[in-house]
């Protein structure tokens, strides 16, 4: 169940005009942060991710499911129920022994993914399989809806970062 401070952020970026996926990022910084605080593991970076999407889904964030060719049936199918739930068209059974039993499985697994190194690889993989127009594109409609503190920000984070690349 994700915090009412997540959910909180979330809808503010829906306010300002973010994409779904945007407000469902909040959802994954959360899931990320538990596993960091050792509430429970988790086996990838990639498990981290499709959780905190899940829960972004269920609490409301209009995310489709992945489309034919991205991901298997299975999880296409988990992801329209829990978007489904979120949309309130479905009432989701509860199964506490279910649940019960994920949060045990989970616990044994390692912190470690969710390390800066381990999401610096997943990041820079997910960014390898776009096109440079896919990331162009992404780069022009994040300064659309940043606003002029936020470009200003950014543009010294860079300058910063060329500076440092400079250096070394």
């Amino acid at each position: 169940m994700p915090d009412k401070q997540t959910i909180r952020k979330a809808r503010r970026a829906k306010r300002s005009g973010k994409s779904s996926s945007t407000q469902a990022g909040e959802f994954v910084r959360a899931e990320i942060d538990k596993v960091r605080r050792g509430k429970h593991g988790v086996r990838s970076p990639k498990q981290a991710i499709a959780i905190g999407l899940s829960e972004a889904r269920r609490a409301g964030v209009d995310l489709p499911p992945p489309r034919r060719g991205q991901a298997k049936a299975s999880t296409r199918r988990s992801a329209g129920y829990a978007q489904a739930a979120g949309q309130g068209k479905r009432k989701p059974q509860r199964r506490p022994r279910v649940a019960r039993a994920v949060k045990r499985v989970l616990k044994h697994e390692p912190r470690s993914t969710v390390s800066h190194d381990a999401l610096s690889r997943q990041t820079r993989g997910a960014a390898r399989r776009r096109t440079a127009a896919q990331r162009t594109s992404a780069a022009r409609k994040a300064v659309r809806t940043k606003g002029a503190a936020g470009r200003s920000a950014a543009a010294r984070k860079a300058a910063k970062t060329r500076a440092r690349r400079r250096a070394a």
